[in-house]
């Protein structure tokens, strides 16, 4: 008997009733059961939507260099996969191409240009945010070449396998940068992407949502409203919200409140999330030393 698929988060699943992968055969019900196929993100970044539709729901993006599991093309210009970190929906097709050379690098900077010639006097051709991925071919300069064609700044990258020392003081980048629901870029992001991608680049691999980031990141303080006993890097929790504790007294998160990326007192946005209705669920300590 296939598991109910009630019990499977539809979030990372990839199973629709019509079509569902092949490694699900046995465990779902679908008419059909295929193989996925790896394909990269060549897009500077994609947007993951909910429905084949431009105005449907973001619900996360990929990065450039990103691998995605695809399971469908339809004729309208969209693809059906699975993100390199679970998630399920749907991308446009244009915004993927085939599987290329891995990655060398990662970009460390908040973001960096794709020129088209070792010259910073040219237009660029994108702009890549932190965490994209990219092959470096080789360096002429000061600009690595890509596998793909384009030139970056090489002093904006970091070799592929290292990590940064510090997830807050990745964080502390993005201050000022505009809240955006499903967003994970130096253009805009929300509570939950603003905590992946800095963990990412700190070498954590960190789920998506905050709901998900809370069940599987770190471990619970004892106490979650004692204050006085976090630390920096601690994850702070509400019911579908993260924070990050950025010193003794405040915080750092992206918000609706302020609609950034901000830093707040520690004390001032526990009560007014808590006056909104959400008080703390719990506080999560990624480090125990």
């Amino acid at each position: 008997m296939a598991e109910n698929t009630n019990t499977l988060d539809p979030r990372l699943t990839p199973a629709r009733p019509d079509l569902a992968a092949a490694h699900l055969r046995g465990r779902v019900d679908a008419a059909r059961f295929v193989d996925g196929v790896v394909r990269a993100v060549v897009a500077p970044q994609a947007p993951l939507r909910r429905r084949p539709e431009h105005d449907a729901p973001l619900d996360t993006e990929a990065l450039f260099g990103e691998r995605v599991t695809v399971y469908e093309e339809n004729d309208e210009g969209w693809t059906w996969g699975q993100l390199a970190d679970g998630y399920v929906g749907w991308l446009p097709s244009e915004a993927l191409g085939p599987d290329g050379p891995a990655p060398t690098h990662r970009v460390a900077a908040l973001r960096t240009f794709v020129f088209p010639a070792p010259s910073i006097k040219t237009a660029p051709l994108a702009t890549l945010s932190l965490g994209a991925r990219v092959a470096v071919m080789r360096t002429e300069g000061v600009f690595a070449v890509l596998a793909g064609g384009g030139f970056v700044f090489a002093a904006h990258l970091a070799p592929a396998g290292t990590s940064e020392p510090d997830h807050v003081a990745v964080a502390e980048r993005f201050v000022g940068t505009p809240y955006l629901w499903g967003g994970k870029t130096s253009l805009g992001l929300d509570c939950s992407g603003l905590v992946q991608v800095a963990l990412a680049a700190a070498g954590v691999t960190a789920p998506r949502d905050s709901d998900m980031q809370e069940r599987a990141l770190g471990a619970p303080l004892a106490d979650p409203h004692a204050q006085a006993a976090y630390r920096r890097g601690d994850l702070i929790f509400w019911p579908g919200h993260v924070a990050i504790v950025r010193d003794a007294t405040t915080i750092l998160h992206a918000n609706a409140h302020h609609m950034m990326v901000a830093v707040e007192p520690t004390a001032a946005a526990v009560a007014r999330i808590a006056a909104a209705g959400s008080p703390i669920t719990s506080v999560r300590r990624l480090r125990c030393d």
